[in-house]
């Protein structure tokens, strides 16, 4: 199914790996991923699933990552924002933000992002030398992707009353439990970091977090309906999660089944989540 609407994909990656390995993509459930992806390979199926603009997201925390993407956003007509790495603990880290606006491209950076779901500290992000490059983050005009682990959250929620200045964006609505069918403690964090005004969720990611052989849409609602009570569509914007998305689902069915998680919505309600959230918290051109 494809529909009328104007959608931004707040949420993809490529990579190639000639250029530089994906060292998360271990296992046999991730070998699918272990392969090329690229822009070239993404727009056809954006295209037909009715995508006009994206935002390319980091992989890996290296630094020569961003300024790769940076140049690929600049001879894109697709990829509108770059959410980019760099060493938040870093003295220099505001001048590592001021170079990366000066290169190629350097205008379509939009934010910023750290695999804190890796970190073994689940307060990371209340390290002091963190939260001062999260004050640099928010002096250059960026905002924060977070992806984290649900029990990452309570620390997400700490760094959100801490830098009011910050925006954060909640990537793949904080990987909720949906395979184990649980709803708690996630959706009280969830609703948490939600009261703080300074944050935004994806609706992304959730299709990979249920079985991905047998999900329905039924077994994604229940958390869809949280983040969206808990946001609204002023703070929700959609995102594929391509290509990690294609262990669960094809480019399309996840497009197809955002807009079903959405279908009580009204038509202006709608076109927030699938579009101008993403517009307006990225500032896309």
């Amino acid at each position: 199914m494809t529909g009328q609407e104007r959608i931004v994909d707040a949420h993809h990656h490529v990579w190639d790996l000639s250029v530089r390995d994906q060292d998360w993509i271990i296992g046999e459930e991730l070998a699918p991923l272990r392969r090329d992806f690229t822009l070239a390979d993404l727009e056809p199926e954006a295209r037909a699933a009715g995508v006009r603009a994206t935002v390319l997201v980091q992989t890996v925390t290296v630094a020569e990552e961003t300024p790769e993407f940076l140049a690929l956003a600049h001879d894109s007509g697709l990829v509108a924002g770059v959410v980019g790495w760099c060493d938040l603990t870093a003295p220099d880290v505001a001048d590592t933000l001021a170079a990366l606006r000066e290169l190629p491209g350097g205008d379509r950076l939009v934010g910023i992002r750290h695999q804190v779901q890796g970190e073994p500290d689940p307060a990371w992000l209340l390290c002091p030398d963190v939260l001062r490059g999260l004050r640099a983050v928010a002096d250059a005009g960026l905002v924060y992707d977070l992806v984290v682990q649900a029990r990452q959250l309570p620390a997400a929620v700490q760094a959100a009353a801490l830098l009011p200045e910050l925006t954060f964006v909640l990537d793949h609505a904080g990987k909720p439990p949906v395979a184990a069918g649980e709803l708690r403690p996630w959706a009280d964090d969830v609703r948490a970091l939600a009261a703080r005004p300074n944050t935004v969720c994806k609706l992304s990611g959730l299709v990979t977090e249920a079985d991905p052989r047998y999900w329905t849409v039924s077994d994604l609602r229940p958390y869809a309906d949280t983040v969206l009570d808990a946001f609204g569509p002023d703070r929700l914007m959609f995102g594929s999660d391509w290509p990690v998305c294609r262990l669960a689902a094809t480019y399309e069915e996840v497009v197809d089944t955002a807009r079903t998680l959405t279908d009580a919505l009204g038509k202006d309600e709608r076109a927030r989540i699938l579009a101008t959230t993403a517009e307006r918290v990225y500032g896309l051109r």
